[in-house]
């Protein structure tokens, strides 16, 4: 998956610096900053203290020129670098007020991208012997869903559907609803052609219908490893098969010897813990 658009990122970062700022983006909002003179120039360094893959620079710069100042932004890394601990991600010189009011925005989206770029590649790293993709959900932090899945991208991992309108997963409640794995499924070819079909199974029985509507892709949902190989023999290739739930780091070597497609984790968006950033100031 390629960035969101500059006006996405844009505004994105606006509206977490009306969050900042009580709803405008006006420096002089910031009270605290408004300590230090207008004129006041500095310099500063974005710092992780941790190693991790990099995402989230476009996020971050926009967060300081959306204040249409005087400060320059230098990166010495892009999106997708893997950097090591007490690496220096971005020099910035110019106004101090900027640098200031800007800071706290800049670092959660790269704190947060970054987070999600580094667990992607943990374990896209694990399955990279193997035909097996890591796959994102729809799990993603409100208001975040093409930067997270981005950052997958970034990471290494793959995206699954962005969200309910380009590809359809037919689940237990919606079975249920439309009265059958084979009518849900043939609905959907009739409805929308060349869209794929994805049907979510909880057992063996399951599968077999799946297989018989002819679904594109087959969610093998908390299926034990024994119940994978099953599957994968009576599937023979016609659909695609996606494993998902109790998925673990630890797990995960396993589940890449069994054969199956795709394997889809929401912790990629939805566990990760930010990377420690920090950022340095400097009164010219």
């Amino acid at each position: 998956m390629t960035a969101p658009t500059l006006v996405a990122i844009r505004e994105q970062v606006s509206n977490a610096l009306r969050e900042d700022l009580g709803g405008d983006v006006l420096l002089t909002n910031d009270i605290t900053a408004c300590l230090i003179d207008e004129q006041t120039t500095a310099t500063a360094t974005i710092i992780t203290r941790e190693p991790c893959v990099v995402c989230g620079v476009a996020w971050a710069t926009e967060a300081f020129a959306l204040f249409n100042g005087e400060l320059d932004i230098t990166w010495h890394v892009k999106d997708g670098d893997r950097v090591e601990a007490n690496t220096t991600l971005a020099t910035l010189s110019g106004n101090a007020r900027i640098i200031l009011t800007g800071e706290r925005t800049a670092l959660n989206f790269l704190q947060t991208l970054s987070a999600t770029a580094t667990v992607t590649h943990y374990y896209a790293d694990i399955l990279k012997h193997s035909n097996t993709q890591i796959l994102d959900t729809r799990k993603t932090l409100p208001g975040l869903r093409l930067a997270q899945k981005y950052a997958v991208a970034c990471g290494g991992g793959k995206n699954h559907r962005i969200g309910l309108f380009d590809a359809f997963l037919i689940k237990e409640n919606h079975i249920f609803a439309c009265g059958g794995i084979e009518k849900a499924v043939s609905t959907a070819k009739t409805m929308k052609p060349g869209v794929p079909v994805e049907v979510e199974v909880e057992s063996i029985d399951e599968l077999k219908k799946a297989l018989s509507a002819k679904a594109d892709i087959i969610m093998l949902d908390n299926f034990t490893n024994e119940q994978i190989q099953e599957s994968v023999a009576l599937n023979n290739g016609q659909s695609k098969l996606e494993v998902s739930g109790n998925i673990t780091d630890a797990r995960l070597s396993s589940l890449a010897t069994l054969g199956v497609d795709y394997i889809s984790s929401g912790a990629l968006t939805k566990h990760v813990e930010a990377i420690d950033l920090s950022l340095r100031i400097h009164i010219s």
